[in-house]
């Protein structure tokens, strides 16, 4: 992707010397511009930029400019701008991220950058042999850092982790950098971490069938033709709940339906359920316990997202309300979060007013969960529970004249 950035120095240093002569300093300036874009230097472009630039508003050509009038210096401001964006996207197009980065980080909008670096990753993803060439590679390994550890476009990081460097690390990935983003940024990361392992696993488990002659390819064309899922897939064959056969990491199931916990989307939800079902098949050595209220991890996850379904739903309450009242003081805040968000989430306000009033304090140090974070405000599922007086005696015990005062006047206004 770079270019032939080679210069006849000597012939160019006496055009510049000429035209200097000829047609004054600005003119210079643009025949070394028009020289450094045309051999793609172009770090050296924006340097000429800004000594042209310079030169225009009078100002001196090197040091600090601290002394000038405001308002030459922010038509300086300007012209540094124009320079960074020409300079920082002619970068890009070569592939050559890291550094176009360092001129665009100021300069443009991080939804622009973001939109471009889609862009040139699917190109780039195009393209086989991008993946196994270093040449080619390092620009994806550079579009991964700006934007998952950057935080331009989480999602778009680990769609390009996925594609690039496959389901481990960008599952690592996700814990290191997703999983603490608030909701709104985290369920688009979820999503297609959800679907590019329900994909996985069903490509391997629908190869394993079909080899050992369990459903026939027909059958697994059918089920793809109507989007059917893992759950379509099992039931075909039968359940395959009293045989060893495993086809995906445990420990990256596990992560995702974890993961999958942020989304409210009903075809992530369906998704996530299938996996659920997969995991409950698991054999018993590869079905690794989880945090309470998900200790059966398989289990407990197919009730979280069944009930979203539509399914098992007083099930599901009914389950996590238990394992909420039998959690330790550590593992309890989170255990009535669950079901507090659960509750919410199929349409049963007055259960997840319950279960955020049951939920007692942490005992060590607190911190956010994006899970809870998806819960509507206390005030309007409140409101939505008629349980106004119920949350309104709650604040008078927990010293909250605020949350008092906001559900009196929510109330007051129905």
């Amino acid at each position: 992707m770079l270019q032939d950035n080679s210069v006849d120095i000597a012939s160019l240093t006496t055009e510049l010397t000429a035209t200097l002569k000829a047609s004054g300093v600005d003119a210079m300036f643009q025949k070394l511009e028009d020289s450094l874009r045309h051999s793609c230097r172009w770090h050296s472009l924006f340097d000429a930029h800004l000594l042209r630039a310079r030169a225009a508003l009078g100002l001196p050509l090197v040091g600090p400019v601290a002394d000038a009038d405001k308002t030459i210096k922010k038509k300086l401001d300007e012209k540094t701008i124009a320079a960074c964006r020409e300079v920082g996207w002619k970068l890009f197009d070569e592939g050559q991220i890291a550094s176009g980065w360092m001129y665009l980080r100021a300069a443009v909008e991080p939804h622009e950058v973001a939109a471009k670096l889609s862009q040139i990753a699917s190109q780039l993803l195009e393209q086989e042999e991008s993946v196994s060439d270093e040449e080619e590679y390092q620009p994806l390994q550079e579009i991964i850092q700006l934007a998952l550890w950057e935080n331009l476009d989480p999602a778009l990081g680990i769609r390009v982790m996925l594609a690039a460097q496959g389901t481990c690390n960008a599952v690592t990935a996700y814990e290191q950098s997703v999983a603490g983003l608030p909701p709104t940024q985290q369920e688009p990361v979820a999503k297609i971490m959800i679907h590019h392992l329900h994909e996985e696993v069903f490509e391997n488990l629908a190869r394993d069938l079909i080899e050992r002659e369990l459903v026939d390819t027909n059958q697994v064309n059918e089920i793809k033709g109507r989007r059917g899922t893992l759950v379509d897939l099992l039931a075909t064959a039968g359940g395959l709940l009293n045989e060893e056969s495993i086809h995906v990491d445990a420990s990256h199931l596990q992560a995702v339906l974890r993961f999958a916990r942020i989304c409210t989307d009903s075809g992530d939800i369906q998704h996530a359920h299938a996996l659920a079902c997969y995991a409950c098949r698991l054999p018993k050595e590869f079905q690794y316990p989880g945090d309470t209220p998900f200790s059966d991890f398989g289990a407990s996850s197919r009730l979280f997202y069944s009930a979203q379904l539509g399914k098992e739903a007083d099930q599901a309450i009914a389950f996590f309300r238990q394992e909420a009242e039998q959690a330790n003081e550590y593992e309890s805040p989170a255990a009535w979060d669950v079901l507090a968000v659960l509750a919410a989430r199929i349409d049963r306000p007055d259960e997840a007013l319950s279960a955020i009033l049951s939920r007692p304090a942490e005992t060590g140090p607190s911190q956010n969960s994006p899970l809870a974070a998806t819960l509507p405000p206390l005030v309007e599922l409140a409101h939505g529970a008629v349980g106004g007086e119920q949350l309104r005696a709650a604040c008078i015990e927990r010293d909250d004249l605020i949350t008092y005062a906001a559900s009196l006047a929510r109330d007051s206004t129905s």
